[in-house]
């Protein structure tokens, strides 16, 4: 473990690696890059601005943008001048926002005026109307508006104009004002174990909650993920993954800062420019949850043998229910080695990780073992004692990854985190003797039909076995007779034609009575949050209209 913040080892990296590229962005029609050398410039460069206009140490800075360069230089020159980055996913809407920006206490946002035909600029005028009123947008909003009185600065990134809000370009404009020695007195009293983000999660039930992961935590999380994984300087990591999740701006930007590999980004997933820049930037590393491969491993060109991917080496997926069929196919005509992951934000993420010589079939079956200096116990869901292994129950997680608290959230800290540090991750596991960890599940996605204790993933596993199958989700729904029923949401293949009876006659023949699907519908797509998890709540709506629709037929 090292005791370092994020700034200090940008700095160190810089000298080590000071010629190495860092960071590749590809937006498609432009690219930025930036070796080692240069990013520690530019960083340096902000973080003496964001001083001279007035960030001070601990105040929670939020970022509320897609994907960007200056994302990343936010990220580290924050770090280094001991502020917080508050990460927000642009797509949220005014209600969302008006909670995360009151709940966090945000001094500072930088912001995009448009995110996907959402008008960001709009949202935050009626969120705060004193925005058309800043006659100075550098000097920001007065001392005791009544909305957000915290928040006083609002830096724009990218081409759009916002009511009071500053150009990225002007606030950069203010480092001159700030001397070098300035920044290392800032740097300096920035210690390895205070805060470094706020990233807000919803978990299973109640409002968002900002866990508080610092320096210490995610650097060493990234620091065994990369070494068990084997990453080293030649490394280039292509991912899109957003920056706004932490497997965007802890796996992937500090993956590859504590090696002094390079990072390949865009600004969203997007499966045919996907397989573009791992063919351009010659790819060894990828990461990107399930949804994501399986839209790339149906792309026409590669399907037509028409993509060289032959540089890649690692498939690094997590985030959901990984099926062992995706990562076969994976191997089979991507020739990447799978690298599966198990974690949660609160965990600075990765809790578990599979071990590069394990067998083929252990790494596609298995969610791996825990990582160096992480416990993990497996207990049972009502009494909160341990199981004996083989048996499912709620994953626990104690460790130096374990986030500092929910900011400003008590209670809800205390009912997550026990006495003895234990945290509640309320997903349902198996642990082998052999500490490999297995997800069968969420607390709230567990099935009870009849009696009988069904998860979802194994069926959903099970349903990606037909050939005509791309995809597959279960979700439960409420049922007179049994308390709940099964059902399945299928995504054919490429050209194929599926009716629900095909998919019920294959579960029939192939699974227990009480594990069939009792509804089967076909769809084009599933909901998807920003990160590319399936949004099973949406499912279970979905569900619940269909069925109620053919009942009334």
């Amino acid at each position: 473990m090292r005791d370092i913040t994020v700034g200090a080892l940008l700095d160190e990296q810089a000298v080590l690696c000071a010629d190495s590229p860092a960071l590749i962005f590809d937006d498609g029609e432009a690219s930025s890059r930036w070796s080692y050398a240069e990013l520690k410039r530019k960083v340096d460069e902000l973080a003496r601005a964001l001083i001279a206009w007035g960030v001070m140490p601990g105040d929670n800075v939020a970022v509320l943008s897609p994907n960007s360069p200056e994302w990343v230089l936010l990220e580290y020159a924050l770090a280094k001048i001991g502020a917080v980055l508050v990460t927000v996913n642009p797509a949220l809407r005014k209600a969302e926002l008006d909670y995360l920006f009151r709940q966090s206490k945000v001094t500072t946002l930088f912001t995009v005026g448009e995110y996907r035909g959402h008008d960001i600029s709009s949202t935050l005028t009626a969120l705060m109307p004193d925005l058309v009123k800043v006659a100075d947008s550098l000097a920001g909003r007065k001392e005791g508006e009544k909305a957000f009185p915290h928040l006083r600065r609002i830096g724009v990134l990218g081409g759009d104009a916002v009511p009071g809000g500053a150009p990225f370009a002007s606030v950069l404009s203010l480092a001159e004002q700030v001397g070098l020695a300035q920044l290392i007195e800032r740097q300096s009293a920035t210690k390895p174990h205070d805060v470094l983000q706020i990233q807000y999660t919803s978990g299973t039930t109640g409002a968002p909650k900002g866990a508080m992961l610092t320096h210490h935590s995610t650097i060493n999380n990234a620091r065994m993920m990369s070494a068990r994984a084997g990453f080293d300087a030649s490394d280039r990591l292509l991912s899109a993954m957003p920056f706004f999740h932490t497997a965007g701006c802890v796996c992937n930007v500090m993956g590859m800062l504590v090696q002094g590999g390079c990072l390949i980004t865009m600004p969203a997933f997007e499966a045919g420019r996907m397989l573009d820049l791992l063919e351009r930037y010659r790819a060894t590393v990828i990461n990107a949850v399930p949804t994501m491969y399986i839209r790339m491993l149906e792309d026409e060109d590669f399907r037509a043998g028409n993509r060289d991917v032959s540089s890649l080496r690692i498939a690094f997926t997590g985030g959901t229910s990984i099926p062992p069929s995706m990562l076969r196919e994976l191997k089979e005509k991507m020739g990447a080695d799978p690298m599966v992951i198990m974690g949660m934000t609160e965990c600075s993420p990765i809790i578990t990780q599979t071990v590069a010589s394990d067998d083929f079939e252990v790494k596609i079956t298995t969610a791996g073992v825990p990582l160096p200096h992480t416990e993990i116990m497996i207990t049972d869901v009502e009494s909160g004692k341990p199981v004996a292994f083989g048996q499912p129950g709620e994953l626990r997680i104690r460790g130096y990854l374990v986030t500092k608290g929910y900011f400003d959230m008590p209670e809800r800290t205390r009912e997550t985190i026990d006495a003895d540090g234990w945290l509640r991750s309320g997903d349902l596991a198996i642990l082998d003797a052999g500490g490999y960890l297995q997800i069968v599940g969420r607390l709230k996605d567990m099935v009870i039909r009849g009696g009988e204790n069904i998860y979802p993933a194994e069926i959903e596993d099970f349903l990606l076995t037909h050939p005509a199958v791309a995809d597959a989700q279960v979700v439960g729904v409420p049922d007179e007779r049994m308390g709940e029923e099964l059902f399945a949401f299928i995504i054919p293949s490429e050209g194929q034609q599926l009716e629900p009876e095909d998919i019920q006659d294959f579960c029939r023949a192939n699974l227990s009575r009480h594990k069939m699907p009792r509804y089967v519908e076909c769809v084009q797509d599933f909901p998807l949050t920003a990160s590319g998890k399936v949004q099973k709540f949406q499912l279970r709506e979905m569900a619940a209209r269909l069925i109620a629709e053919r009942q009334q037929s």
